[in-house]
């Protein structure tokens, strides 16, 4: 991140700062999470689970009005199309519980927006894919909160 990007977050009120973190694409609340727990800022700990609920809408929508216009061979089409690759083995092997897993599991580009454009390119009914992303979410809320926990408390022991 550049210095003014950071000058700019720094300034922000604590509410709005956890929401732009969430926000931001492979960040969302595996760095928003964290950074909360270590801040002592868990009263903003529904807030990033919720912010990263909702990147669910403008995601799905946006690529139901322009993935049509997006140049095949371009980087967000490849990127895209990894993206339908790793959701694709995952929802045929297990189903939506496949699509549930990809989301949970905290790793880089699993998440809501990976989950939700996952869910688009595979044709999943924008209702079940939110419930499904969001169970995803959900669950890779609770695993990143623990281990922020575990790992503010094993700094603190030591």
């Amino acid at each position: 991140m550049t210095q003014s990007a950071l000058d700019f977050l720094v300034g922000l009120p604590s509410w709005l700062y956890y929401v732009v973190i969430t926000f931001v694409p492979w960040i969302e609340l595996r760095g928003a999470v964290p950074i909360a727990v270590a801040a002592g800022d868990r009263i903003y700990l529904p807030l990033i689970l919720a912010v990263n609920w909702l990147v669910f809408f403008p995601t799905y929508f946006i690529l139901e009005f322009f993935y049509d216009h997006i140049p095949e061979g371009s980087w967000l089409h490849r990127k895209l199309q990894k993206i339908r690759e790793k959701g694709h083995r995952l929802v045929e092997r297990y189903g939506v519980w496949g699509l549930v897993l990809f989301v949970a599991v905290p790793l880089p580009g699993t998440g809501a927006y990976s989950g939700t454009c996952a869910a688009w390119l595979l044709d999943v009914e924008w209702k079940r894919a939110f419930s499904t992303v969001g169970l995803g979410v959900t669950i890779a809320f609770f695993a990143v909160w623990g281990l922020a926990e575990l790992t503010v408390a094993g700094i603190e022991l030591l």
